[in-house]
């Protein structure tokens, strides 16, 4: 902090809130006198401004709440707007209004002195990292259903357990515990500062009021504005590479749009609004779409993918698996039959004859989207004029893969979708180098999975398979040990001898896969034994039932991925998830947090309590340890998009 000072008699500061960021210094400076007067008649100015003068009385505890009810963060040492620090009876703040901060010194309760201290910030900057953290700290302060006992993180005060709500007369309170019994009792309503903890399971609680937590957090603000120049470095390349705004949806797009059969969810609609934005700037597209299995996502993706098109330019899908890329293939076939929209599908199902046909019509341009698996990647395949690459289920590609198609046009479009996004993926996203979309509204007449978490046994299986087969629906049985698959499919065929087993694994041949996948979608089998092959297969909206026979076999985000593949039409669907008579610790922790993910569109959630079970790690190593878990994954991330912002603005 300068030390250089200039004496002032009065002050006006102003809380971070969308409206006062919108103006600028200068409007500050002219409406001075307006806004005082507001203050006397207008709620929002009264309760949105604080007003400063020499030889006020005001106790400097007033002060300080005053200051956290308007959004200022508590630091070490005042460097940017929207920041306060507090020692002794001295007060420095950087009011959002102000091209100065201002130290406030204290003899009592009374206000001696008020210096503007010569520190300057950029105005352009630092408005859009203060317009960063309202935005980010609405995804990252969802504190909905909290439980006593779960750890959460004040923004300025560490981390505490919330051990319930606390009623004094009319105003609700969060009661948060800190080391040496001591407590914060904070209002409801002014919980934006306030997130879940994901690291540890047991993370450090120091007192409150103590510096520990604002020299940690200054500490690891320090390591994030390094980290966030690595990531910037990395993706400088891509930054620097442009291409043309989109220019405006044209037919095409709006007959695909009019003959999607269902009525868009408002997250739908959301996420496509955010891809038109996304379009509309020179800078190529990096987005996620977050959403459970069945919320639509593959719709955005092509529309899209239409969008693309009527640019001039060529679209890709990437699927993980054979299933999955000849599902959309079938899909967008259907969907796109009536329009002038060639699309192919690339895969080992054709003949090397068919292969080469496609590869040159591919690089001719004759081609409009091109879906495929890995084969999509390989050396011999030139675009004509690929525009965007959608990765569907991208938790299940590597940066590397991923990468390859991006090295063909560096200004290349990326979109990609997923259920339960891998760590490093939310990391980019919630740190704003990847623009993320969440699709948590499910569609209309859906219903939550019923689940039941049982000891394995053969009364359990039976019932449920005969259940599901009385109202003539259909069963997925996983058992995810090829050697002994087909012992499973008789015993079951004991078990329910009306039933018409089928068997797929990943060792068949593609071709194979394909049949028995469609002889089920034709109802030609009752129950299909199957191994996680299913996790991405093809959606039926007649399967209804699952069996998993041993979920400790399973992570987390894939036992949530494999319940997705039913509940996909408005009957009621069930899952049993089996396990064996003695668990791991790890495994009981994720057979809890499955069940508690009930809710439809959790998959979100999901992806953030796997990381929590397992560890959550450096953005840009495998260590299951590191800053993360000194702050919790939420702060941290909060702290590496400010950065990142930051340093983008000053470029």
């Amino acid at each position: 902090m300068t030390i250089t000072s200039t004496s002032i008699n009065r002050v006006l500061i102003v809380a971070i809130t969308p409206y006062f960021l919108e103006k600028g210094w200068l409007w500050f400076q002219e409406n001075f006198t307006k806004i005082l007067q507001a203050r006397k008649s207008q709620p929002f100015f009264k309760e949105h401004t604080i007003f400063l003068e020499q030889g006020q009385s005001l106790s400097l505890t007033e002060l300080l709440r005053s200051l956290d009810e308007l959004g200022y963060e508590k630091v070490f040492g005042v460097r940017d707007p929207g920041e306060f620090s507090h020692q002794g009876g001295v007060i420095e703040v950087f009011p959002l209004n102000r091209k100065h901060a201002l130290r406030i010194e204290f003899i009592g309760n009374n206000i001696e002195l008020i210096e503007e201290l010569a520190t300057n910030a950029e105005e352009e900057s630092s408005r859009a990292v203060l317009k960063k953290r309202l935005s980010s700290q609405k995804v990252f302060s969802d504190i909905a259903g909290l439980k006593e006992d779960e750890y959460v993180v004040h923004l300025d005060h560490g981390i505490a357990k919330f051990i319930g709500m606390h009623k004094i007369e009319e105003q609700s309170y969060y009661v948060l515990q800190y080391a040496a019994e001591d407590k914060l009792f904070l209002p409801k309503g002014l919980e934006k500062k306030l997130s879940r903890y994901i690291g540890f399971r047991e993370p450090k609680v120091s007192r409150l009021g103590s510096p520990f937590w604002v020299k940690t957090k200054r500490k690891i603000k320090e390591e994030v504005e390094k980290l966030a120049k690595e990531l910037l470095s990395l993706y400088a390349a891509r930054e620097i590479s442009l291409r043309p705004p989109y220019h405006p949806p044209e037919e095409l797009y709006f007959r695909v749009q009019e003959s999607f059969p269902f009525k868009e969810t408002p997250d739908q609609l959301e996420a496509l609004k955010d891809i038109e934005e996304d379009f509309s700037k020179q800078e190529p597209m990096d987005r996620i779409i977050v959403g459970d299995v069945g919320f639509g996502k593959t719709e955005i993706a092509l529309r899209a993918m239409i969008r693309a098109i009527e640019q001039g330019h060529q679209a890709a899908l990437l699927a993980p698996t054979t299933i999955l890329a000849y599902q959309h293939f079938s899909n967008f076939t259907k969907r796109l039959a009536k329009l002038p929209v060639h699309i192919v599908l690339l895969s080992r199902l054709q003949t090397k004859k068919e292969q080469e046909k496609i590869l040159q019509d591919i690089k001719a341009g004759k081609v409009d989207i091109v879906i495929g698996t890995h084969r999509l990647l390989s050396p011999d395949i030139e675009f004509h004029k690929l525009g965007l690459l959608v990765t569907d289920d991208e938790q299940r590609f590597g940066v590397k893969q991923k990468e390859k198609l991006r090295q063909l046009r560096t200004s290349l479009d990326m979109l990609s979708l997923s259920a339960t996004p891998i760590p490093r993926t939310l990391y980019m996203s919630l740190s704003s180098l990847k623009g993320m979309s969440i699709v948590q509204t499910p569609p209309e007449g859906r219903a939550p999975v019923v689940m039941a978490i049982e000891k394995r046994s053969d009364r359990i299986i039976k019932e449920a398979i005969v259940k599901e087969l009385k109202r003539k629906g259909q069963v997925y049985y996983l058992h995810n040990r090829i050697g002994t698959i087909d012992a499973v499919k008789r015993n079951l065929e004991k078990l329910v001898p009306k039933a018409r087993v089928g068997v797929v694994y990943g060792r068949l041949s593609e071709k194979e896969l394909i049949n028995v996948m469609n002889e089920f979608e034709k109802n030609h089998y009752d129950v299909l034994v199957a191994t996680t092959i299913i996790e991405n297969g093809l959606d039926i909206p007649n399967v209804n039932t699952l069996i998993v026979e041993d979920t400790t076999k399973l992570g987390l985000a894939q036992a949530y991925q494999i319940r997705g593949r039913i509940g996909r039409a408005s009957v009621q669907s069930f899952a049993w998830f089996l396990h064996g008579p003695n668990i791991s610790e790890k495994a009981q922790l994720r057979l809890k947090a499955l069940k508690e993910s009930g809710e439809l569109g959790s998959g979100y959630k999901i992806a953030l309590r796997d990381m929590e079970i397992r560890g959550a790690g450096n953005i840009l190593g495998k260590e299951q340890s590191g800053s993360v878990n000194i702050v919790g994954l939420n702060l941290y991330c909060q702290m590496l998009s400010e950065a990142v912002e930051k340093l983008r603005n000053k470029s």
